[in-house]
């Protein structure tokens, strides 16, 4: 399968009142396309900086990652990022609020419109599409927030702590959703998170970062009996208390 998306002796350090602090250190690994891999790692160890420099938001000290084999050297329009709110504006239709981000990007074409459409249909959200944010549950708002992101049709997807926001029972509903969401689409996805019960759930792959400065600690393949349970499906398997031990002693050490 292609990599589509290669992260290349990433290190990043930092100027600190008692010297230079350094977050990362040599941080390499690859995603293939239509793959969903996690981050893990203690609080604090650098995962949503690590996010932020695959994004183009954050220029690296050392390294550089690849998007198709081409080098990302600022925000790319290939590259969609979730955030851990919605940030759905108010006083925007959901319609609206979905079509924002090819408004940002002057894509706002017939065709791109009908596919934004066709999202909000496949999803059901088509028939809240004239209600407003704060109409809407928030795991409906999250499944909007998504199909903003994919309506501009990016290559990666970027989930930072994109669920930690909703209560427990509306996040395990949204992971679902999600999941299935991304699987039809075929969508190449990087989450960071510190739930790793979510990561099991919704992996095809897991890197555990080590405390500060963050390496990669271990990589885990996450097989199931069958490939196409959905995360709460894979919650009741006997392999995912495996998985869970595997991390959480992995994380012990290092934290």
């Amino acid at each position: 399968m292609e990599e589509i998306l290669k992260v290349e002796q990433i290190a990043q350090t930092y100027q600190a009142e008692n010297g230079e602090l350094t977050a990362l250190e040599n941080i390499s690994f690859s995603v293939k396309k239509g793959e969903f891999v996690s981050i893990v790692g203690p609080s604090g160890c650098g995962k949503s900086t690590l996010l932020s420099i695959v994004a183009g938001m954050i220029r690296p000290t050392y390294g550089r990652v690849l998007l198709q084999d081409e080098p990302i050297e600022g925000i790319s329009p290939h590259i969609g990022y979730m955030l851990q709110r919605d940030n759905l504006l108010e006083w925007r239709s959901i319609y609206q609020n979905v079509l924002l981000g090819l408004e940002i990007q002057k894509k706002l074409t017939e065709e791109n419109k009908e596919y934004a459409a066709s999202l909000l249909k496949a999803y059901d959200l088509w028939d809240f599409r004239d209600k407003y944010p704060s109409q809407l549950s928030g795991g409906m708002r999250q499944r909007t927030a998504l199909i903003r992101t994919l309506a501009v049709r990016p290559d990666v997807l970027l989930l930072d702590e994109a669920f930690s926001a909703l209560d427990y029972q509306t996040r395990l509903a949204v992971t679902d959703d999600v999941y299935r969401i991304l699987k039809r689409e075929q969508k190449t996805t990087l989450m960071v998170t510190h739930d790793i019960s979510e990561s099991i759930s919704m992996s095809d792959r897991i890197l555990v970062l080590s405390r500060r400065p963050a390496h990669i600690s271990r990589v885990l393949e996450i097989q199931f009996d069958k490939p196409d349970f959905t995360p709460l499906q894979r919650r009741e398997q006997h392999q995912f208390q495996e998985y869970f031990n595997i991390i959480w002693k992995e994380l012990d050490v290092h934290v």
